[in-house]
């Protein structure tokens, strides 16, 4: 074995620490009904101090983590929930759930997969879960059936999207690390991405369905529960907060559809830009700020305060209202991603990933299995699966140097298969989902972590398969 791949006592010492710390939370959060955003912060205080990070900065590389989070997924969140109150109190949300609605109930988990996976295309997760939820939660709301039936196809759908399918992070490092081709990465993503998000999403989502059978719940549903039979207009509701007012008139499913779309079509001219554009053109520079999904969401805000707003009958004053109140249903939810982000970085701050990134590489695998095998491993120390993409990548560059295009591109696609293997604490993502939809932490790994492992297994075996077969 070479150097590079012998475990030293201090990796020993943080993937024990690191097994503690989630052991630890577990412990904390189901046992002890701590709050969760309490529990990550003694948990990744614990992890750091363990793994030798100085105790000075062991509280720094916590902030660092939250910081890190909330800086950009807070403000998404925040823009979301108020995109998304508006959306719900205009009648709007109403609209697009009634074409949804239309045809036969069987088909509505699927199209909330084709839903899902469009919107994913430009998006992190995130992003399009923020836009999404109301929808979904409304959708589960009319259709009175479980939550998971619908919820974990459209979950499925933007996960698998952010893990194989460029211009999303993780896999465009990937392709420049391993010197992939991106149209061919792209094309065989999206052939992998069908089947995958099949199997993960309305398929599992029956199985989720009953084992988790609950319904409309969570925060999500704070922010879409509208009835547009009883909307009157404000001069009417006397003796009523104005953030309670609903429309006078609901917005018509065309303007409804281009404020929602209004976002993703920013984002997706600056992906086209990302990939075809020199870096120092001038117009690339202007596209990169207005696709940026802060700017892109900030204009869909102000957009609906006019199609959602002010042509639906709410005045100023109703509107500054009801922007504050879609933010008292995510403040929570804000606080306990942005500590799952303090987690993660205690333990990347630590050393795990490198420790465990060792193991993987003293196996000897092949190179695509090997990818995969490393991902999976650094994202269940992690939780990140960008970490994860960008340091398997770089573990396996080497062993990659003289494989022909298509096989560099299906390990770029393995190595994102990996990345989305069974999130759970550590994960920001874990906790985003868990308090949209109202789920506790059993729940949420019976649906979504379980959701997330056969992403990830069915990434394994279509990109194997097809390695042998070209």
């Amino acid at each position: 074995m070479s150097p590079s791949t012998v475990l030293t006592s201090h990796d020993t010492q943080v993937l024990i620490v690191a097994a503690i710390g989630i052991v630890l939370l577990v412990v904390l959060i189901v046992w002890l009904k701590l709050h969760a955003f309490i529990a990550l912060t003694i948990g990744a205080l614990f992890v750091g101090v363990g793994s030798g990070i100085p105790l000075e900065k062991v509280t720094a590389s916590y902030e660092a983590g939250v910081g890190g989070v909330l800086g950009y997924v807070g403000v998404l969140i925040a823009l979301g929930a108020m995109l998304g109150k508006l959306l719900a109190d205009s009648g709007g949300a109403d609209q697009v759930v009634e074409r949804i609605l239309r045809g036969r109930p069987a088909a509505l988990p699927w199209k909330m997969a084709l839903v899902a996976s469009i919107i994913g295309i430009p998006m992190f997760f995130e992003i399009g879960l923020v836009l999404l939820i109301p929808v979904v939660m409304l959708a589960v709301h009319k259709s009175k059936g479980p939550a998971m039936r619908l919820g974990i196809p459209a979950l499925a759908g933007l996960s698998v999207l952010h893990g194989f399918i460029p211009p999303h992070p993780g896999p465009l490092a990937a392709i420049a690390i391993l010197h992939a081709d991106v149209g061919v990465t792209l094309a065989l993503g999206l052939l992998i991405a069908i089947p995958t998000v099949a199997v993960g999403g309305p398929l599992f989502g029956m199985l989720a369905a009953r084992m988790v059978p609950i319904g409309a719940a969570g925060a999500g549903l704070a922010v879409t529960g509208s009835d547009r039979n009883s909307a009157v207009s404000a001069d009417d509701r006397t003796g009523v907060e104005d953030a309670d007012v609903k429309a006078a008139r609901a917005p018509s499913f065309a303007v409804t559809l281009i404020t929602l779309l209004s976002p993703i079509v920013l984002m997706l001219v600056k992906a086209g830009a990302d990939i075809w554009m020199d870096k120092n053109a001038p117009a690339r520079h202007v596209l990169d700020f207005i696709g940026d999904p802060v700017f892109a969401l900030l204009v869909a805000v102000l957009l609906a305060m006019v199609t959602f707003g002010t042509a639906v009958g709410f005045n100023i004053s109703v509107l500054g209202k009801k922007i504050a109140a879609s933010l008292l249903p995510v403040v929570g939810v804000m606080l306990i991603v942005g500590a799952g982000g303090g987690f993660k970085q205690a333990l990347v701050d630590g050393g795990t990933g490198a420790a465990i990134a060792k193991i993987a590489l003293a196996t000897g695998l092949s190179t695509l299995v090997l990818g995969w095998i490393v991902a999976v491993f650094i994202r269940l120390a992690t939780g990140s699966a960008t970490v994860a993409t960008v340091t398997a990548a770089g573990i396996v560059a080497p062993l990659a140097a003289n494989l022909p295009p298509n096989h560099l591109s299906l390990v770029v696609l393995a190595i994102g298969a990996g990345s989305l293997f069974f999130s759970h604490v550590n994960d920001a993502g874990f906790w985003l989902v868990k308090e949209y939809f109202g789920l506790t932490v059993g729940q949420t790994i019976k649906t979504w972590s379980f959701m997330e492992t056969i992403l990830a297994v069915m990434g394994l075996v279509l990109t194997y398969g097809l390695s042998l077969v070209m």
